[in-house]
């Protein structure tokens, strides 16, 4: 029971105490095609570096947009800076400069005219930090506050009055609590810009003399909710009275249906016990607010939450957040034995007149909406996509936008920190789903079926094990993975790190890259998925191929080719080659295929189709991702009639797909690896999400028309 002092409630508070729903912590998920159409789409994607140079390490972790609506400004803790981006054209953000903060900025928000942001300026071992007070027209700093420790979250009341900051004082995360001194909630008065603190000592069970606040939200009755995060702790401040008002534990939940596991599976037959450790809070009125389960010290319950101010749950999401992500593609199967997802904030916005809350995904790398017009039965309304981290979520009613900000920096795998804009309307994410919670991810092959002329066959690579082939209807909008195909080899699953696939008449071939210490494989597959052949190359190539090997599969009539997607290493570096595998003679020849040049990395094949016996389409890209992305195309080729030697192949353009993985405004995908013709004629192609792993983990899905 929550204790402390409460105000009176309200008749709909008392209203919705009586409609409590937690049967959601272990409800199914809602499926496919139940779902109300997207609201909004992305309009733009701008790496932080740009208002610096693409050398820098720049983050973005948390935002807010002026009071006007048309500039975002952005922490950039690695380099100790404010970052300003023009939103005047929201679909084509401007990036305006930054502003040094003497310290690491944790928060920022805006009072009328003036931007707000924490800065922690601690030095080991100490706490502390300040509240810089800027000027948004001129970027003029007009004061700087004490905060007297490390602060985390700035918010400001809707009433202009007052000011919130809660103060951390974090722990070493590698040691346990309590580790002093304890944090508190800062509050400004914006009149006279006193500061007051406000004492959360003695709330929690957990470590009572030792809070870390870490998020805080205003209502319009001037009271702020904090999340005591590690405490899994939640507490209501009165500003005015500079006093808590009520305090109670965030709980635990038993959560079944999701997977526990890093083992290359998503299985979705786990449980998990654990306390919420909430994050991220948002009032969506003045008597309930929202949390993002993240977890941390030993928690995380992979959902988020309403509560009423009395710490009454009205609803949980159970396991239904990670099923929506595995439906999505957006599941990271190495979080299963850490916090799943990691829903890591959550923001609340009236558009259209209807409520909404926007839940980010830390590891899942994307924000879900849901219409919150009855707050104990909550709605889901769509996935964002992300880019990797998504710390920071605004909603901007006024502009009809969401800001979400993505902190994670790997400038070595094009991971860089940015900000995305979303409007009003319906963008084209997603272009595949799952049903009946069908996992995948990592698809690096398309094929047609032989016999159906509307279904196509992916697989998955080594991403996932055991390898699986999934059938996938283009028919639906979006596409739909409708069923599965575990690979065996001697009646048991085995996983190959399979890069090309094509069905034919009774079975499979697969073209299975090699690494290493593996070989490169032709493998023949029976119509149960059963390995009926392994098939190696000739030593002398075998010998010459890299890690870069089979990336591509083909049959036509009864030989089988493959795309190698690098040079070997006894050729030229402009030339690849490709293979034809005689079934009949058992017999290996070879064409070379010149490579485009990319300005940044390298280029390679990641896919190859046969048009008909003598032609043959490939998928030639470059390894780079976001606006370093230049080459994803597919060319043609003829092949002679015969040859000797290793001849180079004529190749012609047909298509340039980076418009097409441009035209939904997101991080430009790297591995478009999946190419196809349907029986019907039209052509597909699909992108390999890395199964999240140093990627955004977005699947996009083309459709070609009748291209080849």
């Amino acid at each position: 029971m929550p204790s402390g002092t409460s105000s009176t409630r309200t008749k709909k508070a008392v209203a919705l105490a009586g409609l409590i729903v937690l049967a959601a912590v272990s409800a199914p998920p809602t499926p496919a095609g139940a779902f109300a159409k997207p609201f909004f789409h992305r309009l733009a994607t701008v790496p932080a570096y740009l208002n610096s140079s693409i050398g820098d390490a720049a983050a973005a972790e948390i935002s807010t947009v002026t009071e006007d609506g048309r500039t975002v400004v952005y922490t950039d803790s690695p380099g100790q800076r404010l970052g300003f981006l023009d939103i005047t054209d929201p679909g084509h953000p401007r990036p305006t400069g930054t502003l040094a903060m003497g310290g690491e900025p944790t928060s920022v928000a805006h009072l009328g005219g003036l931007l707000l942001a924490a800065v922690n300026t601690s030095v080991s071992p100490g706490r502390a930090g300040k509240l810089v007070v800027v000027d948004a027209r001129t970027r003029q700093v007009r004061r700087s506050l004490d905060l007297g420790g490390q602060p985390d979250s700035v918010a400001v009341a809707p009433s202009g009055r007052y000011i919130a900051v809660a103060i951390e004082n974090e722990r070493d995360e590698d040691g346990p609590l309590p580790q002093l001194p304890a944090g508190y909630l800062a509050v400004v008065d914006a009149r006279t810009w006193q500061v007051s603190k406000v004492d959360l000592t003695g709330l929690a069970e957990i470590a009572p003399s030792d809070p870390e606040p870490e998020y805080v939200s205003i209502n319009s009755r001037d009271e702020a909710v904090v999340s005591i995060q590690e405490n899994n702790h939640l507490a209501v401040v009165s500003l005015y009275k500079k006093r808590v008002i009520s305090h109670f534990s965030a709980g635990s939940v038993t959560v079944s249906g999701v997977d526990t596991r890093d083992d290359d599976q998503i299985t979705l037959d786990g449980t998990i016990t654990a306390k919420r450790e909430p994050d991220g809070v948002a009032w969506i009125s003045d008597d309930l607010f929202a949390t993002a389960n993240e977890g941390d010290y030993e928690g995380g319950s992979r959902g988020w939450s309403i509560f009423d101010r009395h710490g009454r749950v009205v609803w949980d999401a159970g396991n239904t957040l990670e099923h929506l992500a595995v439906e999505h593609g957006l599941y990271p199967d190495k979080r299963s034995d850490a916090k799943g997802i990691e829903p890591e904030n959550v923001a609340f916005g009236r558009f259209g007149g209807v409520p909404y809350v926007f839940v980010n995904s830390e590891r899942g790398n994307f924000t879900a909406a849901y219409d919150v017009s009855r707050p104990w039965s909550p709605r889901f309304v769509q996935i964002l996509p992300t880019t990797n981290g998504p710390e920071g979520v605004v909603a901007v009613p006024s502009r009809g936008l969401i800001v979400v900000s993505s902190e994670e920096e790997i400038p070595d795998a094009n991971i860089r920190g940015s900000v995305q804009i979303y409007g009003l309307g319906h963008g084209a994410f997603p272009s595949i789903v799952s049903r009946d919670d069908i996992p995948w991810g990592a698809l690096s092959a398309l094929s047609a079926v032989p016999g159906k002329p509307s279904l196509l066959k992916a697989v998955t690579d080594s991403v996932y094990s055991p390898t699986r082939i999934l059938t996938i209807d283009p028919a639906a909008r979006p596409a739909a993975i409708t069923a599965q195909l575990t690979v065996t080899r001697n009646g048991q699953p085995i996983g190959y790190d399979a890069e090309g696939l094509v069905a034919v008449a009774g079975g499979y071939w697969l073209g299975v890259e090699g690494g290493s210490n593996t070989p490169n494989l032709l493998v023949r597959l029976d119509s149960a998925g059963a390995v009926e052949q392994e098939i190696p190359l000739p030593p002398e190539v075998a010998a010459a191929v890299t890690t870069n090997g089979f990336e591509g599969v083909a049959a036509a009539g009864a030989d089988v080719w493959v795309a190698v997607q690098r040079p070997l290493k006894t050729d030229p570096p402009s030339l690849t080659r490709i293979g034809r595998y005689s079934t009949v003679t058992g017999t290996w020849s070879w064409l070379a295929y010149p490579l485009d040049t990319a300005p940044v990395g390298w280029t390679g094949l990641s896919e190859l189709v046969a048009v008909d016996h003598d032609t043959f389409a490939v998928i030639e890209r470059d390894n780079q991702r976001g606006p370093q992305a230049s080459i994803k195309k597919v060319y043609a080729f003829d092949v002679p009639p015969t040859w000797t030697g290793v001849p180079t192949v004529h190749k012609r353009l047909v298509k340039d797909l980076l418009p097409a993985l441009k035209a939904d405004n997101g991080w430009v995908q790297d591995k478009v690896e999946g190419l196809t013709v349907a029986g019907n004629g039209q052509t597909y192609a699909v992108t390999d999400n890395d199964g999240l792993d140093d990627a955004t983990g977005e699947t996009v899905f083309l459709r070609l028309g009748h291209l080849l």
